[in-house]
């Protein structure tokens, strides 16, 4: 056994000595490009945003074309050369399929890099965003899968396998739609909402009780980070089977409102007079509304509503609280007797209309 192992790596002397020239020449090659691009390629251009997505993965795979190059050219008899050269292969198809998803997220980097959110054209630009986020990550699982596929095909024992399979391809094509039905709706789901746009990245959304912004859009689920910094991951197939609310869809304008209760006896005027006051000294207001009203007249209150708008949601909430402060500040040193209390009504007692019966 021993002398076995000692012919078989005297015979592959020559044949690592040329493997080794070669992964040395293809890494050689790697370096040169790295030279190259850094010097004549600028930062932000885009083969340097391709080749840097990219460039540990073009560096192995350079290295393994060498190898596998000189693995075809050495003498057929030498031992264990059919599993060297089948190792090789795979991993060369790993590295191949490394490089294609760094090329493919490079593809979405430029885009975005090319449709930057201007102030007039923020909107476009988030559209493109979402939408090529989408199809990039669809594009790499696609790349994955097929990438797995070829290495899994480098077995014989697979071959066999997926061979002896096609007979039954009708009755595990149904299973298997069966079982992953959540992961395809959700990508059905996905590719629905890349298309139609009914949320774009950072619009402003009211999703299930919660104040958030989209953050991240995958392939089968969207994050949302909340108002207070938590995160909330919701399907993307809830999306297209719920209703929420989007408060930038198509601007970002808002209105909102401050609600005050005030006893019967208040003036309006002078609170419309103040209010007006507050939104003219308030960078937040946008100009567009304002508009003091009583929306509501109970039994013990009246419930008066100051309307104003800003520019996006976060503004208008700042707005809101702030109005509401000094509105309040406002009736309890003006009108502090007509704040919101509890009447109560005093009767004397009656003496009795009745004259009692006097027994004999």
């Amino acid at each position: 056994m021993q002398q076995m192992i000692q012919d078989a790596l005297v015979a592959w002397v020559d044949a690592a000595g040329l493997a080794l020239l070669a992964i040395i020449a293809g890494l050689l090659v790697y370096k040169a490009l790295v030279y190259l691009i850094g010097r004549f390629a600028q930062s932000a251009s885009v083969g340097r945003i391709f080749f840097d997505a990219a460039a540990r993965a073009i560096g192995v795979s350079l290295a393994l074309i060498a190898l596998s190059s000189v693995l075809h050219t050495v003498p057929e008899e030498l031992p264990w050369l059919a599993q060297i050269r089948h190792g090789t292969t795979l991993l060369l198809i790993i590295a191949l399929t490394w490089t294609a998803v760094g090329f493919t997220s490079a593809i979405g980097d430029v885009i975005v890099k090319l449709n930057p959110a201007y102030e007039n054209e923020w909107k476009r630009a988030r559209k493109v965003e979402t939408q090529t986020r989408f199809l990039v990550r669809c594009l790499n699982i696609v790349i994955v899968l097929v990438g797995t596929g070829a290495a899994l095909m480098t077995f014989d024992s697979v071959r066999q396998i997926g061979t002896s399979l096609l007979a039954s391809a009708g009755i595990g094509g149904i299973i298997l739609g069966f079982a992953a039905r959540p992961v395809l709706s959700n990508l059905l789901a996905g590719m629905q909402i890349a298309l139609t746009q009914p949320f774009r990245i950072d619009d402003a959304m009211f999703v299930q009780g919660e104040w958030c912004w989209v953050e991240e859009v995958t392939a089968t689920y969207v994050v949302l980070r909340v108002w207070d910094l938590r995160r909330l991951v919701v399907p993307l197939q809830w999306f297209i089977e719920n209703p929420f609310q989007n408060w930038s869809r198509n601007t970002a304008d808002q209105i909102g409102s401050t609600l005050i209760w005030a006893d019967y006896g208040i003036p309006i005027e002078p609170l419309r007079e103040e209010f007006y006051r507050l939104l003219e000294e308030a960078s937040e207001w946008d100009g567009s509304t304002g508009t003091v009203q009583v929306v509501e007249a109970g039994e013990k209150a009246i419930q008066i509503r100051f309307l104003m708008s800003a520019k996006n949601s976060t503004t208008l909430w700042n707005l809101r609280c702030s109005i509401r402060e000094d509105m309040i500040a406002f009736i309890q040193q003006r009108f502090p007797q007509y704040l919101p209390r509890y009447r109560g009504q005093l009767e004397e007692p009656q003496e009795p209309t009745g004259q009692a019966s006097v027994l004999p």
